[in-house]
């Protein structure tokens, strides 16, 4: 996973007053880079990502009234 090398990068710019507000203006595009970093890695070392729980049935609720 490329988090803990992108850490200290996130880290570096978070702690500076002109990378915080860099990364304010820009938060949406960052985390779709990060994702998109992701992505790459992945697909370049050929592992997949575990795949996805099905979502549980929702219980019924209870309505208040007896039959």
């Amino acid at each position: 996973m490329p988090i803990p090398r992108l850490a200290p990068l996130i880290g570096g710019l978070l702690l500076s007053q002109g990378g915080r507000r860099l990364a304010g203006r820009h938060a949406g595009k960052l985390a779709l880079a990060t994702l998109a970093f992701q992505l790459w890695e992945s697909r370049r070392t050929g592992r997949t990502a575990p795949p996805p729980e099905p979502m549980p049935k929702p219980r019924r609720r209870w309505s208040g009234r007896r039959s």
